[in-house]
C-alpha cells in the first residue's frame, strides 16, 4: 500500500478508534500514584532510615567534653602540727588552693547492653511499618471514589447508546408518518408528536453528554491525567476467596510492635558493661599530695570498666507490660469488629449481586416482549387501528426496559467490583 493512502486512511478514522480505552484497574492505580499520599512511602522510609541509624550509633564511643572552674567553700589542708613541723625546716605547706580548675575529656565504650539497641531498632522498624501500613489504609479509600466514578461513567455510556437506539427508532418511525401524512392516512399533529419526542430524547441526549462529561474530567484528575475519553467494562468475573484488605495487615503490625515493645522492656532489667577513659588537663590532679605543695596544673588520665544496674526498672516492667497486654486486647478487639462488620458488608453486597441477576433474567424477556408489543403496535398504526400516542407509549416503555437492563448489568458489575473491594482482592 503507498504511504499516500496509509495517510489518508489514518486521516479518516474517527478519533475515538486512537482515543486510549482505560480499565478500572488502570485508574485505581494512577488514582493512587498520583494521590498526595503517596509521598508519605518516601517521608516514612527516610524517617525510619534515619532513626536507625541514629539508635545503631549508640555502639559508638561516646565522648564528651569538659571545662569547669570552682571556688570551693573549704578544702584539703594539713593539720596544724604538721604545718609546724615543716614550718622548721623551712617548708611552707599552702594546702590545696579553693580555686581549681579543669578541662577533659570522657569517652565511654558500651560493650554489652542486654540487647538494648537491638530492641530499639526493631521498635523504629516496626514503628516505620505502622504508619506505612496506616498510609496503605488511608490510600485504599481511593478505590471506592474511582469505582463511583467509573461505574457512573460506565453506566451514562449504557444510557447514551440506549439514547441513540431510541432516536434511530424515533426518526424511523417519523419516516413512516411523513409517508402516512403525505398519503392522508395520518394526521399532521401526528407528526409532531413524534417529532417533540425526538426533540426529547435528543434532550436526554444532551444532559448524558454533560453528565460524562464531566465525570471523566474528575476521574481524569484523580488520575492525574489530561483527559479520559473511553472506559472498558470489566468482566463478570469469579471473585476468590479470603480477606486481603490493608487494615488487617496494620492490626498485625501493631501486635509485632507490642511484642517489640515488650522485647525492650526485658532488656531494661539487663546491666549494662562499658569501658571508660577519662582525662583532663587542671589542677589538683590525682596526686592530691604533691597538689598541696605546689599549685600547678598538670595532665591526668584514668581507664577501667564499669558494669551498671539501674534496678529501678523492676518497679515498673510490670506495669508497662501489663499496659502492652491492654494494648494488645484492643488491638485483637479492633480486628474483630473490622472482621464483623467486613462480614456484613459482604453478605449484604452478595445479595445485592444476586439481586441483579435475577432481575437481569427478567429484563431480558421484558426487552424481548416489550420489542414485540411496539413492533405491533408499528403495524396497527399502519392500518389505522391505533393512534401515535399509543404507538409512542409502547416505544417509551420498551426504552424504559432497555434502560433498566442496562442498569441493572452496571449495578451488578459495581457490585462485583465493591465485592472485590471488600475483600481486598
Amino acid at each position: 500500500m503507498k504511504p499516500l493512502k496509509v495517510l489518508i486512511i489514518l486521516l479518516l478514522c474517527p478519533l475515538s478508534l486512537w482515543a486510549q480505552t482505560m480499565t478500572l484497574d488502570e485508574c485505581q492505580r494512577l488514582a493512587q500514584e498520583n494521590y498526595p499520599l503517596i509521598k508519605r512511602y518516601g517521608l516514612i522510609e527516610h524517617t525510619t532510615g534515619y532513626t536507625l541509624e541514629n539508635i545503631s550509633k549508640g555502639w559508638l564511643p561516646q565522648i564528651s567534653a569538659t571545662a569547669q572552674a570552682t571556688i570551693q567553700s573549704d578544702v584539703m589542708s594539713f593539720p596544724e602540727a604538721m604545718k609546724g613541723v615543716f614550718a622548721q625546716t623551712g617548708q611552707e605547706l599552702k594546702g590545696l588552693s579553693k580555686s581549681q580548675y579543669r578541662v577533659g575529656v570522657d569517652i565511654n565504650q558500651t560493650i554489652f547492653d542486654g540487647g538494648s539497641i537491638s530492641s530499639q531498632r526493631e521498635v523504629a522498624r516496626l514503628q516505620g511499618d505502622v504508619q506505612s501500613a496506616q498510609n496503605e489504609v488511608d490510600l485504599y479509600a481511593i478505590r471506592q471514589r474511582v469505582n463511583d466514578l467509573y461505574f457512573s461513567i460506565l453506566l451514562t455510556d449504557e444510557r447514551l447508546k440506549v439514547n441513540d437506539d431510541f432516536q434511530t427508532l424515533l426518526e424511523s418511525n417519523l419516516t413512516k408518518l411523513n409517508s402516512m401524512f403525505i398519503n392522508g392516512l395520518a394526521m399532521e399533529s401526528d407528526v409532531s408528536s413524534m417529532k417533540a419526542e425526538q426533540l426529547k430524547a435528543r434532550q436526554q441526549r444532551t444532559e448524558l453528554n454533560a453528565t460524562r462529561n464531566s465525570l471523566c474530567r474528575t476521574l481524569a484528575l484523580m488520575c492525574g491525567m489530561d483527559e479520559i475519553q473511553q472506559v472498558s467494562k470489566p468482566l463478570n468475573s469469579v471473585i476468590t476467596n479470603g480477606n486481603n484488605r490493608p487494615e488487617l495487615r496494620l492490626l498485625d503490625t501493631q501486635l509485632r510492635l507490642a511484642d517489640a515493645k515488650e522485647k525492650l522492656l526485658d532488656t531494661s532489667l539487663l546491666p549494662r558493661m562499658s569501658l571508660f577513659a577519662q582525662g583532663y588537663y587542671g589542677y589538683p590532679g590525682y596526686n592530691t599530695f604533691e597538689d598541696m605543695f605546689s599549685r600547678k596544673w598538670s595532665l591526668n588520665g584514668m581507664i577501667g570498666a564499669r558494669l551498671t544496674w539501674n534496678m529501678s526498672q523492676f518497679y515498673t516492667n510490670k506495669g508497662e507490660k501489663a499496659k502492652l497486654q491492654l494494648q494488645r486486647q484492643q488491638t485483637e478487639n479492633a480486628r474483630e469488629t473490622f472482621l464483623f462488620n467486613n462480614n456484613l458488608q459482604q453478605v449484604q453486597q452478595n445479595e445485592e449481586i444476586d439481586k441483579y441477576r435475577q432481575l437481569m433474567e427478567d429484563d431480558t424477556n421484558i426487552v424481548n416482549l416489550r420489542e414485540e408489543v411496539r413492533k405491533a403496535a408499528e403495524s396497527k398504526l399502519a392500518h389505522g387501528i391505533i393512534d401515535t400516542n399509543a404507538l409512542l407509549q409502547e416505544i417509551n416503555r420498551e426504552n424504559q426496559a432497555r434502560i433498566e437492563f442496562a442498569t441493572h448489568e452496571i449495578m451488578m458489575l459495581q457490585q462485583i467490583e465493591n465485592l472485590k473491594n471488600t475483600l481486598g482482592n
